[in-house]
Order: structure tokens, then sequence, then C-alpha cells
């Protein structure tokens, strides 16, 4: 980019067209904002002698008068406006689940076009964020976000970006996908299974909490059965992990989650199945954990009464209810972020938002 002198009232250099503005000014009345291209109309109602403009408080800098001034650049040929930059940037950096809008003043926003889980491809975030003048900017990862909300923005710092910077970035953010996406809520399967003495009070309380979590996520609770001794509890989860009767995911509750001989987990054991986590790196929560068996994933809550309150298996629910596979790299995501106090409560879904919490 180069300066470029636009005196008002007088006819504009041969190079003006296409000129970039770089305040906002009013032309007889009407606003230009700025990082506006100078069009030849623009051109020729700045060149009228009559023409009015307003450029707002700065005065000259020696503190004379006469003709004004527009404060306007002229673009190299190496050079890409900074709508057109932006533009290309957010398309690659948009993976699944995103709608594009149109740019307000070179930031484009990228917009969750279904309610679901967001996931932001942190590390590669962070490389091309580091190339000036580049800016995305996001929600945090793992964060549910809600149909039409704004979860990251694209915008380029000045007026334009030099050609091969913009490819850099764009080789930095282009995967399959994106370096951020939104994995939407997909209908699937859930039932639970609780090993605990339950009073009849917490009993129902539970039942109600579990049936409106996984209905608010877009999902169906095929039930929930209380469970015996091992024998029973495989029988329970041979039951849901096979044939016909198979689900997708299995809550469970009342494993005593640091006993490898608990019921839960001998009979994942017997039934082929492994358990990818012994608690997560999140507070309420940290001894929640996660297990496979076959193509079913088993997420193990608190225990009964301890469910009332927002916890990070109300992190993890979600993530499993967009189809999502239990896994190390799930439980491990959590770390950041994890103490989940009340100033985090924009994290979980909107059930869990006004669930107990603990204050630190």
């Amino acid at each position: 980019m180069r300066s470029l002198r636009l005196v008002v009232g007088q006819a504009p250099p041969a190079d003006a067209m296409g000129a970039v503005l770089v305040r906002d000014v009013r032309i007889d009345g009407e606003r230009w904002a700025k990082g506006r291209r100078l069009s030849s109309d623009d051109l020729s109602a700045i060149a009228r002698p009559d023409a009015s403009v307003d450029l707002g408080p700065r005065a000259p800098a020696d503190g004379t008068a006469g003709p004004a001034v527009l404060p306007v650049v002229a673009l190299e040929p190496d050079d890409v406006h900074e709508d057109d930059a932006a533009s290309a940037l957010a398309a690659a950096v948009a993976g699944p689940g995103l709608r594009l809008r149109a740019p307000v003043e070179s930031r484009i926003d990228l917009v969750a076009s279904a309610a679901g889980v967001l996931h932001v491809a942190v590390a590669r975030l962070a490389r091309l964020d580091a190339i000036d003048p580049l800016e995305v900017f996001t929600l945090f990862d793992g964060q549910v976000v809600r149909e039409g909300e704004v979860v990251a923005s694209v915008k380029i710092g000045p007026h334009a970006v030099r050609r091969d910077v913009l490819e850099r970035g764009m080789t930095a953010a282009r995967s399959r996908n994106g370096v951020v996406r939104v994995a939407a809520f997909v209908p699937r399967r859930v039932a639970a299974v609780v090993h605990e003495a339950v009073r009849p009070l917490v009993r129902e309380r539970f039942e109600r909490s579990i049936e409106s979590r996984v209905a608010s996520l877009g999902s169906t609770l095929t039930g929930i059965e209380y469970a015996g001794g091992l024998p029973d509890v495989e029988a329970k989860l041979h039951r849901l992990t096979r044939g016909r009767g198979r689900v997708d995911v299995v809550l469970t509750a009342g494993a005593a989650s640091t006993d490898p001989t608990d019921p839960f987990f001998v009979a994942i054991g017997r039934l082929g199945g492994r358990i990818v986590r012994h608690g997560v790196p999140a507070h309420p929560g940290s001894m929640v954990w996660l297990g496979r068996v076959g193509a079913t994933d088993l997420l193990g809550l608190p225990s009964c009464g301890a469910y009332s309150k927002a916890t990070a298996a109300d992190l993890l629910l979600p993530r499993l209810l967009t189809g999502e596979r239990a896994s190390v790299r799930m439980a491990a995501s959590l770390g950041h972020g994890g103490i989940l106090a009340r100033e985090m409560r924009f994290r979980f879904p909107a059930y869990a938002r006004d669930l107990e919490a603990p204050t630190g």
C-alpha cells in the first residue's frame, strides 16, 4: 500500500481508481466508511468544486486551512483488499457446521448452522494468529453453542494485506475440518444403568434430570434400569451394547470409580470393552469416567444425589450426543478451563446453566 493525495474539488490522479479510505468521512451528508473502495462515481463526487466534505474533528497538522484532503491509500498489484482477504481466509478457517456472514469493516463472523459443540484446533489457531496482520478469534473449544450463535470471527488488521501473507495464512488454516467447526447434535439412543441404593425422592429427581438432559440435546432416553450385583450389571450392559437392544450411549451411576473390582468395571472387561479414562481433569466431576463396549460409549456419572449439580459430565454428554466417540483426547481437552465455577457456566448446555455450581 502507498499513501495517495486526493484533494476535494480537484481532478483525482490517474491511479486513484479503487483507492481505499482509511478514515470515516462524510461527503455531501453521506457517511463513507473507512475501507471503502472508491468507484468512478465516488471520484466524480469528490472532484466537484461544490462538494461538501466533513473529515471529522481532526484539523490539518500545521493548523492552516486549505482544500480538504481525503485520507486514502492505493493498493499495489500484490495487495489484497481487506474484505476480499477476510472472505478468502474465513473460507479456509471454517469447517463443517458453520455459515459465513458478509464482511463488515473487514470482519467476517462465522455462525453455527445448528446447535452443537464447538471444536477449535487451538494449536493451528495460534500458528495462524502469529501471522501479522491476520486475526481469527473464537469462543472456547468444547463450548456448547446455539444455532445462529457467532462462534468465531475473521478480520484483517489494515486495509489490505500482501497476497503472499494471505496465502501463508490460508495454508496454515486449510484442512478437512478447518480451524473451527461445529459438531451438530444428532438423535441418539441413550440408556441409564444405576447400581446404587437410592431414596425415592432422590431417585425421582435423578430420573427427571437425566431425561431432561438427554431430551434437550435432541436424543431419546430409552429407559433407566436399576441393577443388583455383578451378574445383573453385566446382563444389563450386555443387552444395551449388543444386538437389537443396543443403544449409542449408556449413562451409569453408582460405580466406585477408584475400585477396579466395581461391578461396572468388571462387567465392561468381561464384555470385551475397556475403560477409556478413569476420571477427567475438571472440577466438579473429576471422578467421571469414560468407557467403550463395541459401538456403545459409556459415561460414568457422579452419584444420583450429586447429579443435581453441573459437572464435567455436562460437557462430555453433549459431545457424545454429537456422535463423537469416548476417547482420551475428549477427556484431556477438559483441562483447559476445567475449573467449572459459576464464572464458567457459559460453556455448558442451557439446561446446566441453572444447576448448582461450586464457588471455586
